[in-house]
């Protein structure tokens, strides 16, 4: 265990900010609440971005900004939004030193001012489907910040679409959460349970909210990401109108979607431990680094040349690779440094490997000296390449076993209770229960129904809570 880490079994949530700390992904901003993204931790957020971004061009979705500040009115507009944001709005009142006539909103979600411009630009209905997305940064007043999970900034992306019918809105709607959902399992290696968030749980001002689950390694949940079905809830407040084939108008149907920073947040949860971060390959800034070794100023020539010359082959095939070639620094001072940050494998090369003709290699996966192995030196860059695929799968491998492990059939809320304090992790039930009860649930035990699975258990059970005959489960968990 790294001496500046606690325990995760010990203290999960000191753990989690000791991770953030000695990985360097971000710092404490001067306002509280907020915080500063450092280039380690950027770096795997772009990543993610750029993966993301390629997606959403892949299924027609283009790129747009809009402003940071909203006319409170907007907001207003729309009864349930407004009533669901207002604790965590930021508002403008002066500026240029004078009070405004209106006051202006720090966005906190874009539906109004996107609704705003759909009116101007959506007139027929071969403007339609609209498919936009935007990269930007939205203020929600938090009272209980943590580090990438919540904070009062952060960023995001946020698609909006408009659509001529509401099978079109609904199919997007869906085509997203897959999006998400694929996203999770094979560049996060972080299997997700896919679901329709509850009337409670809901987006306000949408119809429905569906949700990516994910579990993280204390047992509590996490959610990935969101895709909600708007219906013609914010194109009867703003007039989003389109004109048919027949000459007759009507209320576009609407979907808007988003993940956060809150991703790397889950990344150091799921896959992290008593050294550190752990980096699933396809997110790691640094896939590969090359640690030089030899003692003798005669030997350190030739050692460097070949890490340099390994090193190449790799960018070659496109590995993000490192040469560690520091001096005054111990090789075990630099083992330390890239367990730490979570780079998925290392590769020692000293007079003797060279004379032996490979390499050893550590994967960051297997910590430990039974974890070690050697890379012959002919090949090395397709060989280190499989290597990292099979990182990646052990990866995503061992979190599905995780959460599988970790996920319990219950049949009564006594039952329940009674495990959750010592057994934290996914309760599966059978769910017929009103916000009402998701209050009690929540007040009783801090654990709340995090959605009712897309993919259901067959026939029928008793409600956990009300005795009801229903045929619909639910996951209940702890949550951040």
């Amino acid at each position: 265990m790294a001496k500046n880490i606690t325990s995760p079994e010990k203290d999960f949530s000191r753990w989690y900010l000791d991770v953030i700390r000695e990985a360097e992904l971000s710092d404490s901003a001067p306002v509280r609440g907020c915080m500063v993204i450092r280039p380690y931790g950027y770096s795997i957020w772009e990543i993610m971005k750029d993966d993301l971004d390629r997606r959403f061009k892949e299924t027609g979705h283009s790129n747009a900004y809009f402003p940071l500040l909203i006319p409170e009115s907007f907001l207003k507009k729309e009864a349930e939004h407004v009533e669901g944001f207002s604790p965590e709005l930021a508002i403008v009142t002066h500026a240029g030193g004078k009070r405004l006539e209106e006051p202006l909103v720090v966005r906190p979600t874009s539906e109004t001012i996107i609704n705003h411009m759909f009116s101007k630009w959506i007139n027929s209905y071969r403007d339609l489907p609209m498919l936009l997305n935007q990269w930007a940064n939205v203020v929600r007043w938090e009272l209980r910040p943590r580090p990438f999970l919540r904070t009062t900034e952060f960023l995001w992306q946020e698609g909006h679409t408009a659509h001529a019918t509401e099978k079109d809105a609904r199919e997007e709607t869906m085509r997203m959460l897959e999006v998400y959902t694929d996203f999770m399992h094979n560049m996060a290696a972080i299997p997700v349970i896919s679901g329709r968030k509850t009337e409670k749980e809901k987006f306000a001002g949408a119809e429905n909210t569906y949700t990516i689950e994910a579990m993280m390694n204390n047992g509590w949940a996490l959610q990935g990401g969101t895709s909600h079905y708007l219906g013609t809830n914010f194109a009867k407040a703003f007039d989003t109108l389109y004109l048919d084939s027949n000459n007759e108008r009507h209320l576009v149907h609407q979907t808007s979607w988003g993940v956060t920073t809150r991703l790397v947040g889950a990344v150091i949860m799921v896959h992290g431990d008593e050294h550190g971060l752990k980096l699933p390959p396809k997110l790691a800034p640094i896939q590969v680094v090359i640690v030089p070794i030899a003692r003798k100023d005669d030997e350190k020539n030739a050692v460097l040349e070949a890490a340099n010359r390994i090193a190449d082959e790799m960018k070659e095939i496109g590995i993000r690779v490192k040469v560690d070639d520091r001096d005054g620094m111990s090789p075990g001072f630099k083992f330390n440094h890239w367990e730490v940050r979570g780079v998925p494998l290392r590769l020692e090369i000293g007079p003797r490997d060279l004379a032996e003709g490979h390499v050893m290699a550590s994967p960051r996966n297997r910590p430990g000296r039974e974890g070690k192995f050697t890379i012959p030196m002919e090949g090395i860059a397709a060989t280190v390449k499989n290597t990292l695929v099979t990182i990646q799968d052990e990866m995503l491998a061992a979190a599905v076993e995780f959460r599988n492990s970790h996920t319990y059939d219950v049949e009564t809320y006594d039952e329940f209770k009674k495990l959750l304090p010592g057994q934290p992790g996914f309760y599966r039930v059978w769910w017929d229960g009103s916000s009402k009860d998701e209050i009690k649930i929540q007040e009783e035990t801090k654990a709340s129904v995090r959605c009712l699975p897309l993919e259901q258990r067959p026939g029928t059970g008793t409600c956990f809570l009300t005795g009801r005959e229903t045929s619909t489960t639910a996951i209940i968990a702890r949550a951040y």
